[in-house]
């Protein structure tokens, strides 16, 4: 095998139980949570080592522009591959392991999760290398976490006898159990499942191959039908969509004899609610966690983030309060898990704030609605450095630009003209236009559409017209 690793970081999940906070538009491994980097770029961060090849990002198309922005603010390399719909994390990690293998034989992969805390990187890369001698005998290796407590919210490990370095077979997986089995598997000294994982490419592969073969089909068709879509490898949805929609613990980890696990102290969490997120934060003299511009009056115990509007508690304990441009969440803290329950309640009613944050990510930068009415909408528009967004022309609205900073190079059929802070430019109803930042710095616009319709589906890009012609 390959003596560096390849790393393959699982990036599509929606992380539905930090609403309004994670949601899919912008998923929890993409949010700023704890501190002022992403999980996802602290997973990438962590696996920044020589035992480590650079990794294949495993996302869709929706959360693309989010991985490309990210990897970019720290500098890092990684190689992009695009499910065209989600399979679970079976079909996604069975793609990255038939990519690995692809551009070299007998890899060995890690399987990480964008969306875990890992407080010790020495701790985490400590139990990689004490997996390595079982992978590279043949077994497929997940990492245990050391128990704290009883948990429900986390399947568990039963570790039996000892195999190649630190490793140890697995006698038992076992879903969430209920309290009294958790108080029992503390007591027998099991592990918490992280969902992490070491193994030889082609091992995953054949194994995978022996109890689904059709999904191994598709999803190898899926990666000989890829296409490069700038950079990134999008695979073949007519392939894809034929596997079995199955995570990799149903898939394989629980069938397979050559399941392995290794003990993991390097101070993880999955941040699966918000009580996991305030027990992770730093608390002030009451016990509260705070985020934004946050003023408390005798409250304890408290979660309370804001990203916006300032927010006020008075008299409470044990709350989450969260507070985004267009949503706020109160909790019971002893309740976080079920947040879950509102996102499907709002998803019931066509609620748009259970699926999509105000600002949209683009390629070229970001947008946000900032109010709406009847024959009108406002948005907030900000071009990154070098962006632009494609000549296009509208059926059903007209748009005023107002520049609030930056310089903006802008096409209006055959006028082009560079505009700066206070400039204002009027796009009429047909006009082919163009916007362009040549600059270093981002350009921020004011947007008013006037007209019967402002969905997106309004934009026609004139140059992919062309190429149809």
């Amino acid at each position: 095998m390959s003596a560096r690793i390849r790393p393959i970081i699982m990036c599509g999940g929606a992380g539905t139980r930090l609403w309004p906070t994670s949601r899919n538009s912008l998923p929890k491994q993409f949010a700023m949570l704890l501190g002022e980097r992403s999980t996802f770029q602290d997973t990438v961060l962590r696996l920044r080592n020589k035992l480590f090849d650079p990794p294949l990002v495993l996302t869709n198309h929706s959360h693309r522009v989010l991985a490309e922005k990210q990897l970019a603010e720290i500098n890092a390399e990684a190689r992009i591959v695009l499910e065209p719909e989600r399979r679970d994390s079976g079909p996604a990690i069975l793609a990255g392991c038939l990519i690995a293998e692809e551009q070299q034989a007998n890899s060995t992969v890690l399987v990480v999760a964008s969306d875990h805390i890992v407080a010790n990187r020495a701790g985490f890369r400590h139990a990689v290398a004490c997996g390595l001698p079982a992978a590279r005998a043949g077994r497929l290796v997940t990492f245990g976490i050391p128990a704290q407590h009883a948990c429900t919210d986390y399947g568990w490990i039963e570790p039996g006898t000892m195999l190649e370095g630190e490793a140890r077979c697995v006698d038992c997986f076992t879903e969430k159990p209920d309290g009294h089995r958790a108080a029992d598997y503390l007591r027998r000294g099991w592990l918490w499942n992280s969902g992490n994982f070491l193994f030889g490419a082609r091992n995953l592969i054949e194994e995978y191959r022996a109890f689904e073969p059709a999904t191994v089909n598709a999803v190898e068709a899926a990666v000989a039908r890829g296409s490069d879509e700038g950079g990134a490898l999008a695979l073949a949805l007519d392939g894809f969509v034929r596997a079995q929609k199955r995570s990799i613990d149903f898939a394989v980890m629980e069938r397979t004899d050559r399941a392995a696990v290794v003990a993991m102290s390097c101070g993880w969490s999955d941040i699966g609610s918000w009580d996991a997120l305030w027990a992770l934060s730093d608390h002030d003299g009451s016990g509260n966690a705070r985020r934004g511009n946050v003023e408390l009056v005798d409250a304890h115990n408290c979660l309370v983030s804001t990203d916006g509007p300032m927010t006020s508690v008075l008299g409470v304990e044990d709350l989450i309060v969260v507070a985004n441009r267009d949503a706020v969440l109160v909790a019971d803290r002893n309740r976080a898990a079920e947040v879950k329950q509102v996102v499907e309640l709002l998803r019931s009613k066509g609620c748009s704030q259970a699926e999509t944050h105000p600002s949209v990510h683009c390629p070229w930068g970001s947008y946000q609605i900032v109010d709406a009415g009847e024959g009108f909408q406002v948005k907030r528009m900000v071009v990154a450095p070098k962006g632009h967004l494609v000549l296009q022309k509208h059926r059903f609205r007209s748009e005023h630009w107002i520049v609030v900073r930056g310089t903006a190079t802008v096409t209006v059929d055959e006028t082009v003209g560079r505009f700066g802070r206070n400039d204002h430019i009027f796009i009429p109803l047909g006009a082919a236009h163009r916007l362009e930042n040549d600059g270093t710095e981002p350009l921020e616009l004011i947007e008013i559409q006037n007209g019967s319709y402002f969905g997106e589906d309004d934009v026609i890009r004139i140059d992919e017209v062309r190429q149809l012609i």
